[in-house]
């Protein structure tokens, strides 16, 4: 088999041109530098792949957002950015109004009812120019037997008490040398009340008289404001007038004194049912 072996190996070779030993052995030494260089440059491939690879990574991670925790409490509510700004709303309308209008309103075109206030101003009384010459303003003590109530138990054996309840009263006196004071007491009802004052007045004058030289009787009626009354009083001959004058929730109550003429207190009436607009919206 070795010799058959080197016989074959022999024939093959026979026809080939060896080259010379030196340059066999420079082509074995360049092509082991061949090597070495690919090996060089395969590594150097490698690392800059690898160093490549790393700072792409690095920067990835840089750039990725940090991931957020689930909170065990109740998360913090995040700001939201200033809007821009926007014209303000017109505030809204109502049309019930929070507290009572200091004037009448018009909004029906039709003044409302009713008081705007409890307060009776002075507006709402006579004034001296509204009585006969010679009387001037004296205050306004209304202290004295000077009512319709105290006249009427006076005159009669039993008189029924008013039912209604005053709200505000206010009062003027006006005198005159010689003669007996004029006294006012404006008072305010709602407006039942106010209506049920002058029909009390009226149911009063029909009442007992105490005996026959006492007396309550209606002269006149119906001639100024929402309600009056004329009511002439009697009582051991001593005669005086009171004069009931109403408009809207507004109640006068005159003591007229010396004024005994029909005209006169007709007069006065109109004079006192004017006064009382300015403390009613009813006119």
């Amino acid at each position: 088999m070795p010799d058959q072996f080197f016989a074959d190996i022999y024939r093959d070779t026979e026809q080939l041109t060896w080259a010379p030993t030196e340059k066999v052995r420079e082509r074995g030494r360049r092509r082991t530098r061949q090597t070495k260089i690919a090996a060089t440059l395969a590594g150097a491939v490698a690392v800059a792949l690898i160093a490549t690879g790393a700072v792409a990574l690095a920067g990835g991670r840089e750039a990725a957002p940090t991931p957020v925790l689930p909170a065990t409490g109740s998360p913090t509510p995040t700001p939201a950015p200033p809007a821009t700004s926007a014209p303000p709303s017109p505030p809204p309308t109502s049309t019930t109004p929070a507290a009572p209008p200091s004037s009448p309103s018009t909004t029906s075109g039709s003044p409302s009812k009713g008081p705007t206030s409890t307060t009776i101003p002075t507006e709402a009384l006579l004034r001296a120019a509204d009585l006969p010459t010679g009387y001037r303003p004296a205050g306004n003590d209304l202290d004295g037997d000077w009512s319709f109530n105290f006249a009427a138990s006076m005159a009669c054996e039993d008189t029924p008490n008013p039912s209604a309840k005053e709200r505000a009263e206010r009062g003027a006196v006006f005198q005159k040398l010689d003669v007996s004071p004029v006294i006012e007491r404006v008072r305010r009802y709602s407006l039942d009340g106010a209506k049920a004052t002058i029909v009390w007045a009226r149911t009063v004058t029909e009442c007992q008289p105490r005996n026959e030289r006492s007396s309550l009787s209606i002269v006149d009626s119906g001639f100024a404001g929402d309600g009056s009354l004329l009511i002439r009083f009697n009582a051991e001959g001593l005669i005086s007038y009171t004069l009931f004058v109403r408009q809207g929730d507004l109640v006068a109550e005159i003591w007229l004194g010396s004024v005994t003429n029909r005209t006169e207190a007709r007069r006065l009436a109109q004079r006192a049912a004017d006064r009382l607009c300015a403390g009613t919206d009813a006119c």
